[in-house]
């Protein structure tokens, strides 16, 4: 691990590993001259659009019809208070946790923590340089977790690509001490079933459980075999985090043959994902539920035993869902808000071709008491902001905008932008705000764009991809009483009761 304080002098200090039980010491040991960032662990190469469609970028640029290339518009009611671009971490942002005054970005590099007790002029604390995508961050306590699910040589933070198929590759959980914001130390490392996509926190006083997600096995990876249907649970104490382990792998879709009962996808379902695993899951610990969009399907269930979780119920949409990738409830916990990730995050879909249904949320409401509870469709929701054929744009990580007796989120579009929206009526959902650039490229398809987008204390913090921490302020009587909301910690797939 390369801890990079001050970017104004580019001053290098070593962080101190710590070795985890049961690991190899070496694993863990800090190597300055291997710690580079890796390509190996970067977005998906642009992609050339035909002739056809550059000159139709260009005629709608002309005309007005979207933002200029890298021009940023938003509606009356936002604000763009600052942009911190990227320093020494060049690697895709990803996504975002917060503590305090302190805010945790993530980056396939590493990631960054930054000092907003002033949002207009956030300031760097430290950038640890850690490579592997795509280091998904939370934070608890003292603790800070990283994810990666990328094929690494080792645990360490100097480890390099090594191909997936290699009995010795890595993947999986980091843990660091940032009981010091400015000098982080790397404490232990868990080694997971196909790595680690991202993760979610369930905190308890004296331990921190992670439940881990992650997903497409083969019979040639060694550590990554079908059936793969569940996620992996660790244990991590939190007086004794170099003790984290494994400590469970429930199965969330039993059933018959290689992948278990969850979706087949193509070609019995067309077009969509076949279930080996979860992408994300939303846990809301003062109601002990959680909320799972796992590849082909979307699932609710109770974590009353954390080690144990029992799935109520479990759905599907084989017309319009191409990838369930996130979960958001609302505050009452009788709602969720599940995304499709169409096109993998690689494509342009906000465009009239693609349409309103594809590629949206899915807005579902929770009916029944207990373990007879059922999510029940209501609607879909997405952006009538037509982007450009060159922009990626997909629907991302958002979270709640807590206001009593509303429900009001915000939400990453990668180049779509930063969306407000209002579903307190589950069936008729609509934006009350926004903030985008317009494209980076005319050319051809290029990442970029918000990856995360949550409010926080008054603010709403987004890591673009391409462009760094963007900070934005929200003015709106419908959305004015959640600046009274005040949170220590807010890690948002550890969803909080924010009246409690």
């Amino acid at each position: 691990m390369i801890l990079l304080n001050n970017p104004r002098t580019r001053r290098r200090r070593l962080g101190v590993a710590a070795a985890a039980a049961g690991l190899l010491a070496a694993l863990l040991t800090v190597h300055p001259a291997a710690a580079t960032p890796d390509p190996g662990d970067g977005p998906a190469a642009d992609k050339e659009v035909s002739r056809s469609a550059q000159a139709e970028v260009r005629e709608a640029l002309e005309s007005g019809e979207i933002p200029g290339q890298d021009e940023v518009v938003h509606s009356d009611n936002i604000e763009h208070v600052t942009n911190i671009p990227k320093d020494v971490l060049p690697g895709t942002n990803s996504d975002l946790a917060f503590q305090g005054r302190y805010a945790f970005a993530g980056n396939y590099d590493g990631f960054r923590i930054f000092d907003i007790s002033k949002p207009k002029s956030p300031k760097t604390v430290a950038q640890v340089l850690c490579p592997g995508s795509q280091n998904d961050i939370s934070v608890s306590g003292n603790l800070l977790f990283l994810s990666t699910d990328s094929s690494r040589s080792d645990s360490s933070c100097n480890s390099t690509t090594q191909p997936v198929t290699e009995k010795s590759s890595w993947e999986g959980m980091k843990v660091f001490d940032i009981s010091d914001k400015r000098n982080p130390k790397y404490v232990a490392a868990v080694e997971t079933a196909c790595g680690s996509h991202t993760h979610t926190l369930v905190p308890e006083r004296r331990n921190v459980y992670i439940y881990v997600s992650s997903y497409s096995p083969n019979a040639a990876y060694p550590d990554c075999q079908p059936p793969h249907d569940g996620i992996s649970v660790i244990k991590v104490p939190r007086n004794a985090p170099e003790k984290a382990a494994l400590v469970g792998f429930p199965v969330l879709f039993p059933g018959e043959g290689p992948d278990g009962g969850g979706n087949p996808g193509g070609p019995t379902n067309p077009g969509v994902s076949k279930t080996t695993g979860c992408h994300d899951i939303t846990v809301l610990p003062s109601q002990d539920l959680a909320a799972g969009a796992c590849m082909g399907d979307g699932i609710l269930f109770s974590i009353k035993d954390p080690e144990r979780p029992k799935v109520i119920d479990q759905v599907q949409d084989n017309v319009n869902f191409a990838f369930w990738h996130s979960a958001t409830f609302n505050q009452d916990a009788d709602k969720v808000v599940f995304t499709d990730e169409l096109g993998g995050g690689g494509a342009a879909t906000c465009n009239e071709e693609i349409g309103p249904n594809r590629g949206a949320d899915g807005i579902y409401d929770i009916v029944g008491k207990g373990d007879n509870r059922k999510l029940v469709f209501r609607s879909y929701f997405k952006i009538d902001r037509h982007q450009a054929d060159t922009e990626v744009c997909v629907a991302h990580n958002g979270s709640l905008i807590p206001v009593k007796g509303k429900d009001i989120m915000v939400q990453a579009w990668y180049q779509g932008g930063v969306s407000v929206w209002d579903f307190t009526d589950s069936a008729h959902p609509k934006e009350i705000a926004y903030f985008e650039r317009g494209p980076l490229t005319t050319d051809r398809v290029t990442t970029a764009g918000s990856w995360s987008a949550y409010y926080y204390n008054g603010y709403i913090y987004s890591n673009d991809i391409a462009k760094g921490f963007d900070v934005l302020k929200l003015d709106d009587r419908r959305t004015d009483p959640a600046k009274r909301v005040r949170l220590h910690e807010l890690n948002v797939q550890t969803q909080p009761d924010y009246f409690d």
